[in-house]
């Protein structure tokens, strides 16, 4: 399982350089069930890959003129404010056991995987649904961009996932920014939340296995090379209903697993 674990994480790159997003989506799945990870310790584990696959990209999509960097200041640093409050004070709080119904225990590491799950569906659908990019605001509206960068903050402190599929939306729209720019930026976006997270997530004492680490990120930014290159070429918004039935299918895999099967 951990050979096709490696030749999955591939796909996170792949996904995050074809569409700016939905890389995050993938690794806690492959992490906890391809690599058995603890769900705790795979949202740490998926910061540091997805942080470190997103600054890869961000340096092509930089040179190739994507990158916005007010825009993407806007949205992050209310973003980082959540992660911090979430990772470093809710999380810790929570019990590992949160109750029981009857003689099913309901606990964190389950709750980590159902919510990952419905937001996976949930990106699905906003990923097979056609949508017209190009109706798009007359200006930025940073309020709001940076309102949403903290509820995606909060996405990605629980959930150790970089919010790419809440991100893309939120640069179309509210940042007026065209799909290409709006991939570029959501890269960068990605990298500080999730390089706060990690951050925030060592300043706690979360042990590391930082050879593991490596060699999943590797595969994952081989994945980010190919998905930058064939971005050039193709839409990337072709590729996204493909994707989103991948996710979906995904999504309904976890809750079936988790509940009928653990």
């Amino acid at each position: 399982m951990e050979y096709f674990g490696y030749l999955a994480s591939v796909i996170i790159g792949l996904s995050l350089g074809l569409i700016g997003g939905g890389g995050s989506i993938l690794t806690i799945p492959i992490l906890v069930y391809l690599f058995k990870i603890d769900p705790k310790l795979a949202t740490s584990y998926s910061l540091f890959i997805v942080g470190f696959t997103a600054l890869s990209g961000c340096f092509s999509h930089y040179r190739m003129g994507n990158l916005k960097i007010k825009s993407a200041l806007y949205f992050a640093i209310p973003s980082v404010f959540s992660i911090l409050v979430i990772r470093e004070v809710i999380f810790l709080k929570i019990p590992n056991v949160l109750f029981t119904i009857d003689d099913f225990q309901i606990t964190k590491n389950l709750l980590i995987m159902i919510v990952f799950a419905v937001m996976m569906m949930a990106a699905s659908f906003s990923m097979i649904r056609k949508t017209n990019a190009c109706i798009q605001s007359s200006g930025t509206n940073y309020l709001q961009l940076a309102i949403i960068g903290g509820i995606v903050g909060i996405v990605t402190g629980f959930l150790g996932a970089g919010g790419g599929f809440l991100i893309i939306p939120a640069l179309l729209f509210f940042a007026n920014l065209p799909m290409k720019q709006a991939v570029g930026t959501s890269l960068l976006i990605i990298f500080i939340n999730s390089s706060i997270g990690f951050a925030g997530d060592l300043y706690i004492g979360t042990p590391i296995d930082y050879k593991f680490l490596l060699s999943i990120s590797s595969m994952a930014f081989l994945g980010m090379i190919i998905g930058t290159q064939i971005s050039k070429k193709l839409d990337g918004d072709k590729l996204k209903p493909i994707f989103g039935w991948f996710v979906l299918v995904m999504g309904i895999y976890i809750i079936i697993k988790e509940i009928v099967f653990n």
